[in-house]
């Protein structure tokens, strides 16, 4: 499949039941599950690969992925396996390789935890550290366990349809409520009420922090359940060839169901007639029209919020609920990236593939407060060239690090950024500036190019405490037939995560087409 090919359209002769905007990999899905039910459907892209920030692009013979390369989704059991079941929905699947540590931490006061994929392995070791929260850690984690078991138990599509609540109560009437029952909490506070250990609560901050970039007491409960279970169940598991993969089986099936995507298609404008989204204009003037308009853009992107200068909606067609959304969530620091090409022999096969240091717990949610590090290459060593290992860092940065800089101070700051990365790395993995290969340096303000996201976010975060997943907007908009999908709607960050919200909004607009098949998911 040749993504840089220009697929322009000269004349729009071709009628879609849908326009997506946007390939992440919400979008994606979308895309897919409403062409598997039958629905026409164009993707328009503004870049020349599909995948957004779970995308992969190629350097010099090395495969380098663009976001988080620690995967979830990818089980084969139940229904919170949302990666496995969206290829299969299109005839398509990942070959996988399984993790056998989801991650490392390296803490504070030395203290060093993997997270093992046996979940019975992991407590035990966390026990043994934490010996007098013994009880406390089973309760915590055991409830996380609960949570997950009633989603697990249950088809994951839109929560807005009463039809499928309907049904889905019928079929699982206790996952139901018992799920209803943990909507409106947050971890943290979950976690407060089994544990005491200050330095405990701590750690459990970052087993938040590391998918949701916010503490426990901000991070919804539902989330944390399906996160800190699943890499247990359905475990972490590497998708062969990268994670870009993921969005090309995605438009392979797509494409195979009659539907398409276009790339270097950026759209500037959704149109609105009689206040309702009826199509969509290029940035070449060209114009697109069909039933149903998504869009995989932020929300700050697609309705122009915050100090955005213009969004895909017109200011004066903005619903107020946008606004008040936009008073409730804030951005998250984007982040300064870091790929690495370096030698094979300076890292050893039992070493685990991904790591989180923090120095300073009060640095948490600050600028460089956490290290992120992945080596995918010790899962798929296909993704280097022979004798060679990949190093993928980043760290937390707001795009007002990197803003009102003249060419030079730009180049000056990458330059510090990179030295202050290498030198963290260099505590786990010795040796590391003497053996690079290749590098590429990314930051927010490369992430906001390429990736089309308001300040280069990695996604919504609440500006104080909320109740749980409760204030976090679905699908459906205030402008009828325009609806949104990704990491700005339930249940938020995380490739599985936007997955559902995929699924989700697939569900709902196959209602409105009349599409969905009454029953439910296998």
């Amino acid at each position: 499949m040749n993504f840089k090919k220009d697929l322009k359209m000269k004349d729009n002769k071709e009628n879609f039941d849908a326009i997506v905007i946007g390939s992440g990999i919400g979008g994606l899905v979308t895309a897919s599950q409403l062409a598997a039910k039958g629905a026409k459907v164009l993707v328009l892209e503004k870049y020349i690969i599909p995948g957004g920030s779970g995308g992969s692009f190629k350097r010099k013979g090395y495969t380098f992925d663009v976001g988080a390369s620690m995967i979830f989704g990818f089980g084969e059991k139940g229904y919170t396996n949302l990666l496995t079941r969206a290829l299969k929905d299109v005839n398509e699947k990942c070959e996988t390789i399984p993790d056998p540590v989801q991650l490392e931490y390296h803490l504070p006061k030395n203290l060093i935890i993997a997270v093992d994929r046996e979940y019975e392995k992991f407590i035990n070791k966390l026990s043994e550290r934490f010996p007098h929260e013994k009880e406390g850690i089973r309760k915590f984690y055991g409830t996380c366990k609960k949570v997950f078991n009633c989603l697990d138990s249950m088809p994951l599509l839109s929560i807005e349809d009463p039809s499928y609540l309907f049904k889905v109560f019928f079929k699982a009437p206790l996952s139901c409520l018992g799920l209803a029952r943990w909507l409106p909490i947050n971890a943290g506070d979950v976690a407060r009420k089994f544990i005491k250990d200050t330095e405990l609560l701590k750690f459990i901050d970052i087993e938040c922090f590391c998918w949701s970039v916010m503490p426990a007491l901000k991070t919804p409960m539902i989330n944390a359940g399906m996160v800190f279970t699943d890499r247990h169940a359905g475990g972490i598991n590497y998708p062969k060839g990268g994670v870009g993969k993921i969005a090309e089986k995605l438009v392979t099936g797509i494409e195979k169901f009659g539907s398409k995507i276009r790339y270097r298609a950026n759209v500037t404008e959704i149109i609105l007639k009689d206040e309702k989204a009826v199509g969509v204009k290029l940035s070449n003037g060209e114009e697109i029209q069909a039933e149903i308009i998504v869009s995989n853009s932020t929300r700050w992107d697609t309705f122009g919020l915050n100090s955005n200068d213009k969004g895909l909606i017109a200011r004066d067609y903005v619903p107020k609920s946008e606004y008040k959304w936009s008073e409730t969530y804030k951005p998250s620091p984007s982040f300064v990236s870091l790929h690495l090409g370096v030698s094979g022999e300076l890292i050893n096969e039992d070493f685990n593939c991904h790591h989180i240091i923090v120095e300073d717990w009060e640095e948490l949610e600050n600028e460089k407060g956490v290290i992120f590090i992945s080596i995918p290459t010790l899962l798929d060593s296909s993704l280097a060239p022979e004798g060679k290992h990949i190093i993928h860092a980043f760290t937390p940065s707001s795009i007002r690090e990197w803003e009102n800089l003249s060419r030079e101070e730009y180049l000056e700051k990458k330059e510090n950024y990179y030295s202050f990365l290498i030198e963290k790395i260099s505590k786990i993995i010795p040796n590391l500036d003497q053996n690079i290969d290749h590098k590429e340096i990314g930051t927010p303000r490369t992430h906001r190019k390429f990736l089309g996201r308001f300040e280069g976010s990695y996604g919504p975060i609440p500006k104080k405490k909320l109740l749980g997943l409760l204030p976090m907007p679905f699908n459906t908009t205030n402008i009828e037939n325009l609806y949104c999908v990704g990491d700005s709607c339930f249940p938020g960050q995380g490739l599985n995560a936007v997955a559902f919200s995929g699924y989700a909004c697939a569900h709902k607009i196959g209602s409105k087409l009349n599409i969905n098949n009454f029953k439910l998911p296998d």
